[in-house]
């Protein structure tokens, strides 16, 4: 796909292909691991439509959709929002709800096509995200779900949940849950700034774009 500014939003090599490996953190390496595109929110700080806002002509969810595609992850990617990607879209269960109800209604969807294992969870409004970093999130040795920190805040919404954790989305939702941070179980894996850099990822990949100067830092026009 083309996009303005290819080495700037699209930097290094593709993803690395399709499963977990074995080493480290208690599973058997044959994890396989879809994603969920979000693009369903309301965008009323920024004031308009983050997943349609469009960049040297691409929109940020059809952006996002490429991201996703280029990671080369062995499991289904779905959208969960209006359709706006590309990728096989299905409804929020429960819209305007927020993004635990959104995953659930994504998790669900999975399971129906018969896939049963972890997912990556990603927001539409992430103009700097790279295939590297989804790339891996997917591979990590981390038997659990995986959530990236930026500046010590866990994001939620830029993670890989395990199976059991999705599995619980559902559950959660009708319990009256709403924040997606009650979704990752005892075993989650917070990784640090620290261990990004490590990995020869940038940590300010995972900025988020909430409203028009949001986004204009992240594309580094202010």
């Amino acid at each position: 796909m083309p996009f303005g500014s290819t080495p700037k939003f699209y930097p290094g090599r593709p993803g690395m292909t399709g499963r977990l490996p074995g080493a480290g953190g208690g599973h058997d390496g044959t994890v396989d691991v879809g994603a969920l595109l979000l693009t369903g929110g309301s965008s009323r700080r920024m004031g308009q439509d983050k997943a349609t806002i469009r960049i040297a002509g691409t929109s940020l969810a059809a952006r996002t959709a490429w991201v996703l595609r280029a990671a080369r992850l062995p499991g289904p990617l779905l959208e969960v929002g209006p359709g706006w990607s590309g990728l096989a879209a299905l409804p929020d269960d429960l819209p305007g709800t927020g993004p635990l109800a959104a995953v659930a209604s994504g998790a669900a969807a999975l399971r129906r096509l018969g896939f049963a294992g972890g997912a990556l969870v990603v927001a539409t409004d992430l103009p700097r995200l790279a295939p590297e970093m989804v790339s891996w999130l997917a591979l990590h040795p981390a038997a659990g779900s995986v959530v990236p920190l930026r500046a010590g805040r866990p994001q939620w919404l830029c993670a890989r949940y395990s199976p059991e954790d999705l599995g619980s989305a559902t559950e959660l939702v009708a319990s009256g849950r709403r924040a997606l941070s009650c979704l990752a179980g005892r075993g989650v894996h917070l990784a640090g700034e620290d261990e990004l850099v490590g990995a020869s990822l940038r940590p300010e990949d995972l900025d988020d774009a909430d409203t028009p100067d949001d986004l204009a830092r992240c594309l580094g026009t202010r």
